[in-house]
């Protein structure tokens, strides 16, 4: 069949064996996310009310804190200038790492769009709202400093009956001390892990490379130009 179709034989192998016509049919990739996502129900609404141009909806989504071009702008009100509804957004699920990041940040420094999708998120999984729940309270602890509630909320922690959770309650409880320390005080080991990240990258970068005497000189010339900047005083905005 190939020989006679002048077809590569993966590809006849591909269409012999396919049971349905979905399974050789080359599928659309995904609409990918924009930052225009969040304001395009507000684009309809407005082409309703008789707003059909581009640049002072652009410039109107300015005011909302819209930060993208104009010419996306442009490109979603074509459909509507066609009589066709707004190209309406197929939301990617979030991946493992975007969803932490959208839990650990504070809520007034999410984005309009994080603060619109994370609830429906949480919604759907009852494990992520528990974890939800039990970040904010710890975090609430270091924005005030007040340790207080710490042993209830590494029991409710113990309780979630989730294994990671689990595990990181007993690891915690056994340091609590260093813990509450670590929340009512303001000292911490950023700089010594900033010290030790240094003397790795190093490591990685002149391995093979230097000898001792060198490499014991560049880490000590970065530590000395760390110490200069993080002394230097920050100039008041005028």
């Amino acid at each position: 069949m190939a020989r006679e179709l002048g077809l590569d034989r993966r590809t006849v192998r591909k269409y012999a064996r396919a049971h349905t016509w979905q399974e050789v049919v080359r599928r659309r990739p995904p609409r990918k996310p924009s930052t225009l996502d969040p304001y395009l129900g507000y684009l309809q609404q407005r082409w309703d009310e008789g707003q059909h141009s581009a640049k002072i909806l652009h410039e109107e989504l300015q005011t909302k804190g819209y930060l993208g071009h104009y010419q996306r702008v442009k490109m979603a009100v074509a459909p509507l200038r066609r009589g066709l509804p707004v190209d309406e957004p197929h939301e990617r699920p979030p991946s493992p790492r975007e969803a932490a990041r959208w839990i650990t940040t504070h809520p007034h420094r999410r984005s309009p769009h994080i603060n619109d999708r994370l609830p429906r998120l949480l919604d759907h999984c009852p494990e992520l709202e528990t974890t939800h729940d039990l970040v904010r309270r710890f975090a609430a602890m270091l924005d005030t400093r007040d340790a207080t509630s710490l042993s209830e909320w590494l029991d409710d922690l113990a309780n979630t009956g989730l294994a990671p959770l689990t595990g990181l309650a007993g690891a915690l409880r056994e340091d609590r001390h260093a813990v509450a320390q670590g929340i009512t005080t303001p000292y911490n080991s950023g700089v010594n892990e900033g010290r030790i990240t240094d003397v790795k990258l190093q490591k990685r970068l002149m391995a093979g490379r230097a000898s001792v005497s060198l490499l014991r000189h560049r880490v000590v010339l970065i530590a000395h130009l760390r110490r200069r900047y993080a002394d230097r005083p920050t100039l008041s905005p005028r």
